[in-house]
């Protein structure tokens, strides 16, 4: 793994990256604690938010939620093109997941309560992430009004998914069958074989200067959690050259080393 450190080294912007084998403990980061830009990424936490206030019977994935004009966020997402309906939480939920939709993840945001998913993601031990503000098509120039997460973070909470010590073997599971259904997979995942993309999931995250990925790995040799963060990168391709590549030596690592 220390070639991946040795190449964010020479690339144009700040990286981070953790990986950690979740059978064995073997564990291997850069810059892993800083704090970053989640972007997308921020769903993961929120999701996992959302699943323990319904494993607490505060809600329940068959809920009918209204979706009105004035709930719609553009940017990535499609229900912003339809118009006013209703949808179960879950159908909120999968499409806040797969295809990242902003009104989605606003509409569960506003359900739950900020205050309440930032109460979660302090019980799940994410000591560097905050939920700091809705998604929205403004551009924030103030990193305080950013929603902020590390990429050790990202990777605790496949962690916590992988032991179901959070929430429970159903809903963990279902969280990460969900993200298995993932759309985008041209980042950390784009060198792996396509036969095996189907035993991964992963949550992206882009903006400006932003490049994230983050992703749980459960094959053969074993189970891994891998992110990538990066900021003040020169354009987004730039920056998901620069994590392919790194997703490239991570799965090399894991085809050379683990048996």
């Amino acid at each position: 793994m220390k070639e991946i450190k040795k190449y964010f080294e020479s690339r144009i912007g700040n990286y981070s990256f953790y990986f950690e084998d979740l059978n064995s403990g073997f564990v291997y980061g850069y810059n892993e604690n800083v704090k970053m830009t989640a972007a997308g990424c921020m769903k993961l936490p929120i999701a996992i938010a959302l699943l323990k206030e319904v494993e607490n019977l505060n809600f329940n994935l068959n809920d009918k939620i209204l979706i009105g004009q004035e709930d719609k966020v553009y940017g990535t997402g499609i229900l912003h093109e339809f118009l006013e309906r209703e949808y179960t939480l879950y159908e909120l939920m999968v499409a806040m997941l797969i295809q990242s939709d902003n009104t989605a993840s606003n509409k569960i945001i506003n359900l739950v309560g900020k205050e309440k998913i930032n109460e979660s993601i302090r019980e799940m031990g994410l000591k560097n992430t905050v939920l700091n503000r809705r998604t929205s098509d403004e551009i924030y120039d103030d990193n305080n009004d950013e929603n902020i997460t590390t990429s050790y973070d990202l990777c605790k909470c496949w962690k916590i998914l992988f032991e179901k010590k959070y929430l429970n073997q159903e809903l963990s599971d279902m969280l990460i069958d969900i993200l298995k259904r993932q759309q985008l997979k041209n980042k950390s995942a784009l060198y792996i074989p396509d036969d095996l993309k189907s035993n991964i999931s992963n949550k992206t995250g882009d903006k400006k200067a932003v490049e994230n990925d983050t992703m749980f790995i459960n094959i053969e040799k074993g189970t891994f959690a891998f992110s990538v963060m990066s900021n003040e990168i020169p354009n987004s391709v730039y920056g998901i050259v620069t994590i392919a590549k790194a997703g490239k030596m991570m799965w090399d690592n894991i085809t050379n080393y683990w048996s």
